[in-house]
């Protein structure tokens, strides 16, 4: 959903339709705030056909969320919680709404920038983390090393990412291993597993 960080006022909305587990084929809708657009259909049932062993009952963060279509598509698979986190207000507060409509309490909304997010330690440190930032903003290279010094992920974790598909694959943390990695036209986007680090 590559977008600016710039907020921008909403207009008549888009319509995200989730396409497995409990909510499957209910249709949420969403402001176009930001420049905001969800991950195709074609690439969640991808990526969640790979994390299809370790999402239940999984703790689950979707930065940059925009509509919110992975953390969703997670919390309907069985995730047992996801957080996500957009700076944009429109879209914090369709997302709280949407989370209303379902009837889930599994969900939280945290209305700031990612950056500012990550600063501080979690409580704990999640199971899986979506990322899809901005493209051509340099976040990846700035948030994967927050990700890991602050805590956020833990041996056994997953990360996933998404990014224009004309850079190289992000380098990652040295304890973090890439698992999976497709193209989709413009967009690439690859599962990192978080392993044991080695000892000093």
């Amino acid at each position: 959903m590559a977008r600016t960080q710039k907020p921008r006022p909403a207009s008549n909305g888009g319509e995200l339709r989730i396409i497995g587990g409990d909510w499957r084929s209910r249709k949420l809708r969403f402001p176009e705030a930001g420049g905001v657009r969800p991950t195709p259909a074609r690439t969640r049932e991808t990526l969640f056909n790979w994390l299809t062993h370790h999402l239940a009952g999984s703790r689950c963060l979707d930065l940059f969320a925009g509509s919110g279509a992975l953390g969703l598509e997670a919390l309907s698979r069985g995730a047992g919680t996801t957080v996500f986190v957009d700076y944009t207000p429109a879209l914090a507060q369709a997302l709280r709404s949407n989370l209303r409509l379902l009837k889930s309490e599994n969900g939280e909304v945290a209305c700031q920038t990612v950056d500012t997010y990550l600063a501080q330690p979690p409580a704990k440190p999640v199971d899986i983390l979506f990322m899809d930032p901005p493209f051509r903003q340099g976040w990846l290279e700035k948030l994967l090393p927050m990700i890991a010094d602050n805590g956020w992920v833990k041996p056994g974790s997953w990360v996933y990412v998404e990014h224009e598909s004309e850079m190289q694959t992000p380098t990652a943390p040295a304890n973090w291993t890439l698992h999976r990695q497709k193209t989709a036209g413009q967009v690439t986007y690859c599962l990192f597993r978080v392993e044991e680090s080695e000892p000093v």
